[in-house]
């Protein structure tokens, strides 16, 4: 399961084609929506219950990613690759099963436990690798990867509502839709496993006890393990920030497709299944959009600036909605193709601005720990929006009446986000390693390089 060393004259740009496979089949995480009103009528649940699967794949993605992060660096890309195919497909198939016989929880477990371990392996598998091949531009080279993540959707949307048209959306549809998409992945997937390459090591390159495969250390700059890592207020500051940035834009992308059915249902303007579901699309071409875009220009403006604009930039785009989202179908999409444009570029700035401020000894390892903030998010997103809507609902309120109290629920957690990534400041030299014992204790280590 190791990844070959890439031979001599290996273009780098071969690399995130590999992370891309990976990327674009689990971030089908994204069209869940669609599946939400097919399975709420065949299965008599609520818009709580129907969200409970996808919830329950993001908290196992912060999970799996939080405490296997150290053994994916350890055993390499193409094992977690591996991993990753395996669960993330097997979910599916489960999940067909459960369709089939009526059985909600076999969905729940499938989808969500299994397939969100598949999410998280999966979703933390290229990054330390392409920070390895890409030192001089990590914002950019982890945006490629994680954009796939965000434009898998684009993909998985459309194909799956014209599954549930040409299957039905009863039980059995619903079932041989997941089982398409079982298989279909399986085989992509595989694209990346057999792609994977490690960095060749340059001559005479430092290596410590503990670092990431693949890792080249030099002296000169900040270097911090895993263990300093989680002592320092920087990582509560972006754990924070990331919890409030992801809660903002997940609450709308899991519920993206009902939301706006919901928005213009009393106006003129109807929205039917498939103009729904093109929504949801457009959103992950924002998404997508927004982790190459937003990441690339923090290579140039810096990680804290561009946090700056998805969080304060992000609250003008609920108020707008909040005020106004009703009153054109534009202004509406612009407004929630933003927030996720922001929700995507916050993921895919995130590995750099922990290089930047933790190095490369163990940025995997950190990352993983860190994306237990998405799967707090990934309960509290979706719980805000679909528990205020179901209560709206339930006091006879309907159309944007059923949203209100969550978009001013955003703005706050959003300000929250803002405030906290203010006190980001560069880690003490106390939590640097010491490159001669591979342990903090005051003295300044390492760069990366490949």
């Amino acid at each position: 399961m190791t990844p070959p060393i890439a031979p001599a004259g290996w273009s780098r740009w071969l690399v995130p084609p590999a992370a891309l496979a990976v990327h674009l089949s689990i971030g089908q995480a994204y069209s869940w929506s669609v599946f939400k009103p097919p399975l709420e009528s065949a299965l008599d649940l609520s818009g709580t219950q129907s969200a409970l699967p996808f919830q329950l794949g993001i908290v196992m993605l912060g999970l799996s990613a939080a405490f296997g992060g150290t053994l994916v660096e350890r055993r390499g890309p193409r094992w977690a690759m591996t991993v990753a195919l395996v669960c993330f497909c097997s979910g599916f198939l489960i999940s067909a099963l459960g369709a089939e016989t009526r059985q909600y929880w076999l969905i729940v477990l499938g989808y969500g436990f299994v397939g969100g371990i598949g999410l998280g392996i999966g979703y933390i598998s290229p990054v330390s690798t392409l920070i390895k091949w890409f030192p001089d531009r990590p914002g950019t080279a982890t945006g490629i990867a994680i954009m796939g993540f965000g434009g898998g959707a684009l993909i998985a949307s459309p194909w799956s509502q014209a599954m549930l048209d040409h299957f039905g959306s009863d039980s059995s549809g619903i079932a041989l839709a997941f089982l398409v998409h079982g298989l279909v992945y399986a085989l992509f997937m595989s694209l990346g496993v057999f792609l994977i390459r490690l960095p060749r090591p340059r001559p005479g390159a430092q290596t410590l006890p503990g670092a990431e495969s693949g890792a080249v250390l030099l002296i000169g700059s900040v270097q911090v393990s895993a263990r300093s890592a989680l002592r320092t207020p920087q990582f509560w500051c972006l754990w924070i920030v990331l919890c409030m940035n992801v809660t903002a834009g997940i609450g709308i992308l899991e519920r993206a497709a009902p939301m706006i059915t919901d928005f213009f249902a009393n106006t003129s303007a109807a929205v039917s299944a498939s103009a729904a579901a093109g929504f949801v699309a457009l959103l992950s071409a924002a998404n997508m959009a927004g982790r190459i875009g937003w990441s690339s220009l923090s290579d140039v403006i810096g990680r804290k600036n561009i946090y700056r604009v998805y969080l304060l930039v992000g609250i003008a785009m609920y108020v707008v909605i909040f005020l106004a989202g009703d009153t054109a179908k534009p202004l509406f999409v612009l407004c929630a193709m933003v927030i996720l444009s922001f929700y995507g570029g916050g993921f895919a700035t995130l590995p750099a601005y922990l290089k930047d401020l933790f190095g490369t000894y163990q940025v995997g390892a950190i990352h993983g720990r860190l994306l237990t903030a998405w799967s707090v998010a990934g309960v509290l997103g979706p719980l805000i929006v679909n528990r205020v809507a179901d209560a709206q609902s339930d006091a006879g309120k309907s159309g944007p009446q059923l949203y209100g109290v969550s978009f001013v629920i955003m703005i706050c957690l959003l300000a929250v986000g803002l405030i906290a990534n203010e006190f980001v400041r560069p880690v003490h030299p106390r939590h640097h390693l010491d490159t001669r014992k591979g342990e903090p204790d005051g003295h300044a280590a390492a760069e990366p390089g490949v």
